[in-house]
């Protein structure tokens, strides 16, 4: 890479990504774009020195993925299955995100748990150990009995320092975790005695009702603060 970030041949480095998509998404760093690497959203090609090299496609990709992130408040999840689909040729490419206002409930299925060590967790989310500690210490980051974190923890905790930007600091935002609680609670009421029924049939069914209950939750909460901040004078 040169030292001004200039594209290395036909590829664009990094830095130079960086540069095309500061103007309309200014809060966009070397490690969300590192970040969406990691999850797969975006693949840029390595020379044989190991530099990455981004296509106009690749950056294309990038532009879809921070607006919708931005704009719609698209989980990666529903992201990921966007593109994918566009890449099997199932749709068209899509030239901005499709707006969904209620999560799928595919959204919520069970995945195999990644584990991220603390280091990994501090990358991925680019905090510091300090801002980590704060998260913890207000319930909003937990690690498993093991230690390790998981990938919903890195992206709890990248959530909260993009609400850092604004002033609010981890300890304003127990009041989303107090909310969560109170909302598994109520739902916990529903599931609990579909999952004491025996048989594969009623843990299926314990399943589906989880998902579809997690996706009716998050859907509801969006619409309305959606609704409240609509409602704010002079907006």
């Amino acid at each position: 890479m040169t030292a001004a970030g200039r594209p290395r041949g036909e590829g664009l480095s990094i830095g130079a990504v960086l540069g095309r998509l500061r103007s309309e998404f200014p809060d966009v760093t070397i490690s969300k774009i590192r970040f969406l690497e990691s999850e797969g959203l975006v693949r840029p090609a390595r020379t044989a020195s190991g530099y990455r090299q981004f296509t106009q496609a690749d950056v294309a990709r990038l532009r879809f993925v921070l607006a919708a992130q931005r704009d719609h408040y698209l989980p990666l999840k529903v992201i990921r299955e966007q593109l994918d689909a566009a890449d099997r040729g199932e749709s068209e490419p899509p030239a901005r995100p499709a707006l969904t206002c209620v999560p799928s409930p595919t959204e919520f299925a069970d995945e195999p748990a990644r584990r991220l060590t603390r280091e990994e967790l501090l990358d991925q989310a680019d905090i510091d150990a300090a801002t980590l500690a704060e998260l913890e210490q207000y319930g909003l980051v937990r690690p498993g009995p093991d230690g390790f974190y998981d990938t919903d923890s890195a992206e709890v905790a990248r959530t909260a320092k993009e609400f850092a930007g604004y002033g609010i600091e981890p300890r304003h935002l127990r009041a989303f975790r107090a909310a969560a609680d109170r909302e598994v609670g109520l739902l916990e009421q529903v599931l609990a005695p579909m999952v004491r029924q025996h048989g594969e049939d009623a843990r299926r069914r314990a399943d589906e009702a989880a998902h579809e209950l997690a996706s009716l939750s998050v859907g509801l909460h969006t619409l309305l603060v959606k609704a409240g901040l609509r409602r704010i004078p002079g907006r």
